[in-house]
This record gives C-alpha cells, sequence and structure tokens, in this order.
C-alpha cells in the first residue's frame, strides 16, 4: 500500500531521475513522480532514457501521457515490470503540444475514454493506476461535469484521483498562465471527498507551506507540491514528522550534500555533465546566507565539459557558514 498523505509533484523537465534522488535523501516516505513521458517516447523512444530510477526512490510513480488505451496498458506493464510503485495518467497539462496528441487536460472532455484507458492499465497490471487531472477545462467546468468525470472513471478502478484545484484554459493562456491565473478553489476538492468518500483524493496547486499542506488532511487524503518542493527542497526535511509520523533526525544542508557526492561521482563516470545533476540542486541552500552566490557558481562552472565534483565544493565556499 502506497501512504499518498504527501507527494511530489511530476514536473516536466524537472522532476528527472537525478532530482528524484536528491529529494529521497531529504524525505525518506514522500511519494515522488517521474516527468510525464509519453506512450510514444515510451514504445519507441530510449527506454532507458525516460524510465531509468535508483532503487533508493521508492516509493516512485511512473506518470503516462497518451489516449490510446492498449499503449497505456502496454506502458503500465512495462513500468510494473522495471519496478515502478504506481502508474498515474495525465489529464491536467494543457499544453498545445500536449493537446495536439490528444492527451493530457483536454481528456476531461472526454470522460469515456479516460475510463477505458484506466480499465485497460488496470487488467495489466497490479500496481495502482491513478489519474491526474483539473477541477475543469474551457466550458467543460461545471460540477455536474465534474462528478460525470470522476463517476466513469472511479467505476473503472482507479485507485487515487489527484486533482490540482484550478480548472484549465486550452484556449487563450499558456502552460505557464494556467499554473497562476485561473484561481485556486480547494473547496471543490473538499467537495468531491465529501461527495465520494469511497474515492482517494489527494489536493494539489499553490502549497508554499507544510502547515498549510498538512491542513489539507483534514478534508483529503493527501497533498501533492510541486514548485515550492523544488525551488526550497529542504522543506521536505519535515515532512516525514509531520506526515508520516516518523520521528528521527534529519541531515542538515550540508550533509544532504555530502550524500549526493557517491551519486554524483558515480554518474560522472557513466558520462553525465555535472550540470545535469546540480541543477537540481541550486535551492538547497534556499534563504541561507550566500544561497545566491552558491547558485551562480553552480551556474557558471557546473556547465563545463571537465566539471567534478570540486566544483560543488568550490561552490559551498561561497556560502556564509
Amino acid at each position: 500500500m502506497i501512504d499518498r498523505s504527501f507527494s511530489i509533484a511530476p514536473m516536466l523537465d524537472w522532476t528527472d531521475r537525478h532530482d528524484r534522488y536528491f529529494l529521497r535523501l531529504i524525505s525518506k516516505h514522500a511519494l515522488l513522480y517521474t516527468e510525464m513521458v509519453t506512450t510514444g517516447a515510451m514504445l519507441f523512444g530510449n527506454r532507458e532514457k525516460y524510465l531509468a530510477f535508483n532503487e533508493a526512490e521508492h516509493p516512485v510513480a511512473l506518470q503516462l501521457g497518451g489516449s490510446d488505451s492498449q499503449d497505456l496498458a502496454r506502458c503500465a506493464k512495462i513500468a510494473e515490470q522495471m519496478g515502478y510503485d504506481e502508474v498515474n495518467l495525465n489529464v491536467g497539462c494543457p499544453s498545445d503540444r500536449v493537446k495536439s496528441g490528444n492527451f493530457g487536460a483536454c481528456l476531461m472532455a472526454n470522460p469515456e475514454l479516460v475510463a477505458n484507458c484506466v480499465a485497460a492499465m488496470k487488467s495489466a497490471v497490479s500496481i495502482p493506476v491513478t489519474v491526474k487531472h483539473r477541477i475543469g477545462i474551457d466550458d467543460h467546468d461545471s460540477w455536474e461535469h465534474l462528478c460525470e468525470f470522476i463517476e466513469t472513471i472511479s467505476e473503472q478502478g482507479c485507485d487515487a484521483f489527484i486533482v490540482h484545484a484550478r480548472k484549465a484554459w486550452l484556449q487563450g493562456l499558456s502552460p505557464k498562465q494556467n499554473r497562476d491565473i485561473p484561481p485556486l478553489d480547494y473547496a471543490v476538492v473538499h467537495r468531491l471527498k465529501e461527495s465520494y468518500p469511497e474515492n482517494k483524493f489527494i489536493i494539489n496547486g499553490g502549497f508554499k507551506t507544510l502547515q498549510d499542506a498538512k491542513a489539507q488532511l483534514e478534508y483529503v487524503d493527501g497533498v501533492m507540491m510541486g514548485r515550492e518542493a523544488y525551488h526550497n527542497p529542504y522543506i521536505l526535511a519535515d515532512v516525514d514528522k509531520l506526515f508520516f509520523n516518523d520521528v528521527y533526525e534529519v541531515a542538515d544542508r550540508h550533509e544532504i550534500l555530502q550524500r549526493m557526492r557517491p551519486y554524483i561521482e558515480s554518474e560522472l563516470k557513466k558520462g553525465t555533465r555535472l550540470n545535469s545533476i546540480t541543477r537540481h540542486i541550486m535551492g538547497l541552500f534556499h534563504a541561507q546566507g550566500g544561497a545566491k552566490l552558491w547558485r551562480r557558481y553552480l551556474s557558471e562552472n557546473a556547465t563545463k565539459k571537465d566539471a567534478d565534483w570540486s566544483v560543488v565544493v568550490a561552490a559551498v565556499e561561497q556560502l556564509i557558514i
């Protein structure tokens, strides 16, 4: 059983395997999600590139983008075989590129299709299958439409609904604008849980503090945090205590960095560029003395061809300790 009390959102170009390994050093229990991987990329692309993960990342879920039920079933099976703990279907991304591929948020207008996809994946795997979606799109934003969406998909055994508490405008707003301009409406997600208590609902959208996130557990089954956890990752240091009742002495920022060293050096030997990893740890010293200089030094030096651990050491020397 996966404890969904607290999870990190799937974020394109951000929650890759390097970032997930780093975040796991800060929280033992937060459920981690991959970036969205399309079925096409997974079936016909470099599977190792898109799906590789470190055993230390568990619990970890794979987010899929697609709308062909058989392709999704095949991908879900591959994910299970590779050891992922959950498969999640993206029904929330509002980008034009995603929309043109007939997946993401536009699927909210077609709950039957989403239900068929969930059914196909459920029949192919024994791990949980979940759906991440918005509270509405464009003119499909009524309570009745949202209920139809939940009911139709719930009938196929969806294990959890992860709800970004904003609607999405597929016409007129960019993906970035869709993360900020449509207002958050947590009350809609609370109402879903009240109306469908047998279903699991995880709320997502706009959380900046763990206190605000924890307060949501009075109304829903779990909370998902996105950008704040990426830009200020050490916020996760209190997650295990607050959300999973696991009290232990949390490593400080410098200890976390030292624990990254074996991983970084191992990756460098495989040919990974230093900046592919260090771009994810820029926020480790968020709001600490010298944090801006730390970020600047990494930005300017980790991209160099021969950059190695010594660059990280030099960056630490920029901090005010």
